[in-house]
């Protein structure tokens, strides 16, 4: 069951830095979510480039949101590996950031991910090995 969701984030928190907006869609069956961020011109470098670190941590947010939905909030994904690629350049402004499981193990997962511009234009793609820990650890 696919919902939207607004989730506030204290003030100067990791998701604040982000630029978080919101959740646009949590599904925990199929195990996908979808967030909105802004882009801030304080996050580019030289050309009013969006600088790859705040790309890959709105890709990996998200990926973390779709496991964690996934699996209820009983596992937390812990990165072994991230790859991204990048098409095109991110400019200040709204992306999108959506996630899906691709293969939920026991101790291992295997997540993808991709931002886009609100149209639909593909920014970059990611994909993560994540080791699942128990929550309540």
């Amino acid at each position: 069951m696919s919902q939207s969701v607004e989730t506030p984030h204290p003030e100067g928190d990791l998701m604040s830095t982000l630029g978080f907006v919101r959740n646009i869609m949590v599904d925990p069956i199929e195990g996908r979510a979808k967030l909105e961020f802004e882009a801030k011109p304080s996050q580019c470098h030289s050309g009013n480039i969006v600088q790859g670190g705040f790309v890959t941590g709105w890709i990996d947010s998200a990926m973390a949101h779709a496991l964690i939905a996934k699996t209820d909030g009983a596992l937390l994904p812990l990165s072994l590996d991230i790859k991204i690629a990048f098409y095109a350049a991110a400019r200040p402004g709204i992306v999108h950031a959506e996630a899906w499981v691709e293969r939920l193990g026991r101790r291992t997962a295997f997540v993808e991910g991709q931002l886009t511009t609100p149209d639909g234009e593909i920014i970059a793609k990611g994909m993560s090995t994540v080791r699942l820990v128990p929550a309540n650890r």
